[in-house]
């Protein structure tokens, strides 16, 4: 018997990459496969308002979502209160069982404190053991990415397995440079390609307990960043009086880049869907390099279907329609949200391109309605 099978452990999957790469793209396909049939999910959303987990088909008690703040920094407390409420609910058989976790993180997530809070908080460690990290890589934007934003380095480093996403939309030639530069950065890990988003459980199965060896020098020196963040963090609890606090690492990062922002825009009344895709072209092609990713829910005249829009950069993805507008705040309300994750982009400026293309000023979720 070998150490996996004598492990009885829950394993969890970490699936990570960079804003606009397809990780919910790849999530449904992953749930579609009866593999994973038993197989909880938690989603950690960026933003004041919650959108990717309505793309997810999968909506059970076994969907958990993390919304306030990123799950590398204020959101660890609540991965710890998620893994515990899974656990004793399908102890008390108030869930069915789990046989599986899968965390999908958001696109500005460092992958350190969530291996550091699997393998090191005790009650999480007992019961769960952390899999594998398992990184999505956009082929159309990967260089870009790599070059401007140490998280989607540290993404790449730190994983078990890269997917390279998008595939059907990069010539051979942008594949092999990119397949290249990930091998730099990470030598031991397993480049999978995938095209329309289509995976199985196969291609995140089997990676064995998540282990730094193999990998570049940096990552075991992140994880002990992260240790050292930990223990200073608990010091005020068990420091013995006149002992020296627990300073964390002198010269560790910042976890994220300060110059990425994200807003919301809200638009009371039904859009025009030439009017809100000329507006958002516009904006595409004057700012598209300030532009981590555009996500939303429009409801657009005529169509009684939520229409999901997602950008990167530049590039604007053919629209989808959900099944049925949500029925779970805030977007039961059935009001076109649009999410702006940016560095540099003030949002006045895209306010006033949306308002003269849509005939009405979009306003932040908490704003009172214009004229009201």
């Amino acid at each position: 018997m070998n150490d996996a099978q004598a492990d009885r452990r829950i394993p969890v999957t970490i699936l990570t990459g960079f804003l606009g790469a397809g990780k919910t793209t790849l999530l449904n396909h992953l749930l579609s496969d009866p593999a994973m049939a038993r197989a909880a999910v938690l989603i950690n959303e960026l933003g004041q308002v919650a959108v990717d987990h309505h793309l997810v088909d999968k909506i059970d008690e076994t969907l958990v979502v993390l919304d306030s703040g990123c799950i590398c920094c204020s959101v660890q407390g609540d991965l710890v209160r998620a893994l515990k409420s899974l656990f004793m609910r399908a102890l008390r058989r108030e869930i069915r069982p789990i046989d599986r976790v899968l965390i999908e993180t958001t696109g500005l997530a460092d992958p350190a404190p969530v291996i550091h809070t699997l393998m090191e908080e005790p009650f999480i460690a007992e019961r769960y053991r952390c899999e594998g990290v398992i990184t999505a890589v956009d082929a159309t934007h990967a260089e870009s990415q790599l070059a401007e934003h140490r998280e989607a380095v540290r993404q790449v480093a730190m994983a078990d397995r890269l997917l390279l996403t998008k595939c059907d939309l990069a010539t051979p030639e942008v594949r092999t440079a990119l397949s290249e530069r990930l091998a730099a950065l990470n030598p031991g890990a397993a480049q999978i390609e995938v095209f329309r988003g289509e995976i199985t459980a196969d291609a995140i199965a089997g990676c064995g307990l998540y282990h730094p060896a193999g990998k570049i020098p940096d990552v075991a020196a992140w994880l002990g960043e992260e240790r050292v963040r930990a223990q200073a963090a608990r010091a005020p609890a068990w420091r013995k009086p006149g002992a020296k606090p627990v300073a964390a690492p002198p010269n560790a990062p910042a976890r994220h880049d300060g110059g990425v922002t994200s807003y919301v825009l809200t638009f009371d009344a039904p859009l025009d869907w030439l009017a809100v895709s000329d507006g958002l072209g516009l904006i595409l092609q004057v700012y598209g390099a300030r532009i981590l990713r555009i996500k939303g829910l429009l409801d657009v005249v005529g169509d009684p279907l939520p229409r999901v829009v997602q950008c990167v950069q530049h590039v604007a993805y053919p629209p989808t329609s959900l099944p049925a507008w949500p029925d779970t705040p805030p977007c039961n309300d059935r009001r076109s949200r649009l999410v702006f994750i940016v560095r540099g982009l003030p949002r006045d400026e895209v306010v006033d391109i949306l308002g003269s293309f849509c005939g009405q000023a979009p306003r932040a979720p908490d704003e009172a309605p214009s004229g009201g």
